[in-house]
């Protein structure tokens, strides 16, 4: 099992969970943060002021699958998430030991 961590610009997740939804996911968890990478903010003009915007608004989307659909996954994120301009995002993937569905108490590939 393995927990596919996607950070994200806001106005692309409606198109990755339509793309997650086809791929045959059972669910995913979505969280508005801040950061920056690369882009290293960028400055605005509010009542002709200058004023420097440090971390930049982004979306991070959690998914868990099994290890045979971590490619799926991959595809699905990075082709809907995917503007061509910077800022874009990453994907992360990491290893889920153990999950545990509270409701049932089953455990595995089963609880997810």
């Amino acid at each position: 099992m393995k927990l596919v961590t996607a950070i994200i610009k806001p106005f692309k997740l409606d198109d990755v969970r339509e793309a997650l939804s086809e791929i045959g996911t059972s669910g995913i968890t979505v969280v508005e943060v801040k950061g920056f990478g690369r882009q290293k903010g960028h400055t605005e003009l509010y009542r002709g002021a200058e004023y420097v915007v440090d971390f930049l608004p982004k979306i991070k989307v959690e998914v868990a699958v099994v290890a045979d659909q971590v490619e799926q996954a991959i595809e699905a994120i990075s082709g809907a998430a995917k503007t061509g301009k910077i800022g874009d995002g990453k994907i992360f993937v990491t290893s889920l030991d153990q999950v545990v569905r509270i409701r049932t108490g089953e455990t595995g590939p089963e609880a997810l």
